[in-house]
């Protein structure tokens, strides 16, 4: 995968199942991985119930794609986003994809475009299934991109699971002395778990998120060039 400042892009807003009051930040968080070469919102926008994505298209140079629901109760929404995602893909122009929706349908989809060796971002609400989260190689949640969210807990956290991940982590990338490049731990937790976010636990990053966390050492090593690495290991469990 290029770096985000190479990477192509393609968003696709299911705009159905995404916060139209979030759109600005949606993108911001976008832009963290690479250039949205495509943004398109689907979505029947005849009808009054995207009337706040409306207010965005323009400003955000959001290209809308209209879809007209032919059956009462069944979404050509997801279908249209679908076959659309896949001419994107055969086009061979894009880097990875960013799936904006709460909605489990888009789960075989993002496996489907993993196989093809794209990377996959979903942002959804923290309602959005399971099965869409585990598909993705990163999945945000949308809660956390809200100004007020900065500095908050946005989640109870679950201090266990946060140990176990990060203990899975130091262990799997540790040398001889038990100390782990908190760059490599936070690769590895990524991959663990693709909701993973500091930002969920009220934390901008991860050192901060580390720092704070008692069973956890951390120190800062200089290289030849003055940069500054963190490092952690775990403390011992108790006895």
């Amino acid at each position: 995968m290029p770096s985000a400042d190479t990477a192509k892009l393609a968003v696709l807003i299911d705009s159905d199942n995404a916060p139209a009051s979030m759109a600005k930040e949606l993108l911001e968080e976008v832009s963290k991985y690479g250039t949205a070469h495509v943004k398109r919102a689907y979505g029947d926008w005849t009808t009054s119930n995207l009337k706040g994505w409306k207010e965005h298209l323009h400003k955000l140079a959001i290209q809308p794609i209209q879809q007209f629901s032919y059956v009462n109760g069944k979404n050509a929404t997801d279908s249209s986003m679908i076959i659309d995602a896949m001419d994107l893909l055969y086009s061979g122009n894009f880097d990875g994809f960013c799936l904006v929706s709460s909605d489990s349908d888009f789960t075989r989809l993002a496996t489907r475009l993993r196989e093809a060796g794209k990377v996959v971002y979903g942002l959804g609400e923290r309602k959005t299934p399971e099965s869409f989260i585990s598909a993705c190689d990163k999945f945000i949640y949308v809660e956390v991109l809200r100004p007020e969210a900065a500095g908050e807990a946005q989640i109870e956290v679950d201090a266990t699971e946060l140990q176990d991940l990060v203990r899975h982590a130091v262990s799997t990338t540790a040398r001889d002395n038990g100390w782990a490049a908190l760059s490599a731990v936070g690769g590895i937790i990524g991959k663990t778990k693709p909701a993973f976010d500091s930002r969920n636990y009220g934390f901008p990053k991860l050192s901060e998120l580390v720092r704070k966390q008692p069973n956890i050492e951390v120190r800062e090593t200089p290289d030849t060039a003055g940069n500054v690495h963190l490092h952690i290991r775990m403390k011992p469990l108790p006895s």
